[in-house]
């Protein structure tokens, strides 16, 4: 990853452990509901080992938020092919973002739900990190579009609804017998083919 990745999140083990704990103190008690505290506690150590690695409670969030929405970006933009018709792109994406957003849906759901105690410059980073990964989604709408394999009469419309079904998986998962990434990347996959009006 790049240096910027280390600045925000950190690279040793203790403050990966330190993320995970507070990222399961966050799913459980939300932010407001969790101290610096409840986080040490959790991993055995004083507040104050944890300073070193996190300043404060909304810098440990802004890192959680970080890393979570650059591997997201990272996920979709590896999921993405370029060379392939439009609908194999489109479900390729699609089905790979739902499976992360399921296969991480503890985290996400922070990361989804908790960005307003994120100060402004802190926020504006995240904001930015979500336009890029919407911006593959397009792409690959328009590619659809231009070509005529996708019929749809709103192209932003439809790659913002497609966005907000990928991401709030993490607000029901699972459920039922949708309990495994698997299932829900294929279902994902064919609904964001029949939003779209892919030609089949």
């Amino acid at each position: 990853m790049s240096d910027a990745w280390d600045d925000v999140v950190g690279g040793s083990k203790a403050a990966a452990r330190i993320r995970t704990a507070a990222i399961d103190e966050f799913a459980e008690h939300g932010y407001g509901g969790t101290t610096t505290r409840r986080i040490a506690a959790r991993l055995g150590m004083s507040p104050a080992a944890m300073y070193p690695h996190y300043a404060s409670k909304e810098e440990l969030l802004f890192a959680i938020a970080y890393e979570g929405h650059a591997l997201a970006l990272q996920v979709v933009e590896n999921a993405d092919r370029p060379d392939a018709e439009p609908s194999v792109r489109l479900a390729s994406v699609i089905g790979r973002f739902a499976a992360w957003q399921a296969e991480n849906h503890r985290w996400s759901r922070v990361i989804q739900y908790e960005l307003a105690a994120l100060d402004r410059e802190h926020y504006r980073t995240i904001v930015g990190l979500r336009r890029q990964t919407t911006q593959v989604v397009r792409g690959v709408v328009d590619a659809g579009h231009v070509s005529g394999e996708f019929t749809l009469p709103d192209a932003e419309g439809v790659t913002l609804a497609l966005m907000s079904l990928c991401v709030d998986v993490c607000r029901w998962y699972p459920s039922g017998r949708y309990d495994d990434a698997a299932t829900i990347s294929d279902l994902y996959a064919d609904l964001a083919l029949r939003l779209v009006g892919a030609v089949r």
